[in-house]
């Protein structure tokens, strides 16, 4: 329920009465708006969201190579858009001298560096597709041979020299897919 505190004004009695026609004209706006807002939100909830399991979810997201990670810098969330490959079960991105992450995770301990990637595939005009976040340790790569496999594999879209790679173990994986409801 919206409480809409009653105003205090100086002057006649009839002052507080219209204050108070307004504060219940004020809720019954108030109310109308929000009934309106469920009607439309219950007329809209036209998709179901079906959990995907680890391998779905993992495959869908090797299917797309444009995601969001997500990592700590300086105590605070920072999310970075960028591509990706999957390769054995392992997210795979390039990244440029002075990155943020390239630098936490050259810095890490041999956990790595807590981080999380999403992509999706949500189409603007049915809202149905899915998306898919896999949560886990990020570490630089610095096998020579591991490196000169992803850098070329994995082309970078920005226009940034991307000398470095880093892997990501998906420990954790949580997939959802948007689908007309029937």
């Amino acid at each position: 329920m919206n409480d809409i505190p009653a105003r205090h004004t100086r002057g006649a009695a009839s002052d507080s009465g219209a204050a108070t026609d307004s504060a219940r004209t004020a809720i019954a706006t108030v109310t109308a708006a929000d009934s309106a807002l469920v009607t439309w939100a219950d007329r809209e909830a036209s998709r179901r969201g079906t959990e995907l399991d680890r391998a779905e979810a993992l495959r869908l997201l090797g299917s797309v190579s444009l995601g969001r990670i997500v990592f700590t810098q300086d105590a605070l969330p920072a999310i970075r858009p960028v591509n990706h490959l999957l390769h054995h079960g392992q997210v795979i991105i390039r990244t440029h001298e002075g990155a943020a992450l390239k630098s936490l995770t050259q810095h890490a301990d041999a956990e790595g560096v807590v981080v999380a990637y999403e992509a999706d595939a949500i189409d603007p005009a049915t809202h149905c597709g899915w998306s898919v976040v896999v949560t886990g340790y990020c570490h630089l790569v610095t096998d020579p041979d591991d490196l000169a496999h992803y850098q070329a594999l994995l082309h970078p879209w920005a226009d940034r020299r991307m000398s470095y790679a880093l892997r990501i173990r998906p420990d954790l994986v949580t997939g959802l897919r948007l689908s007309p409801r029937t």
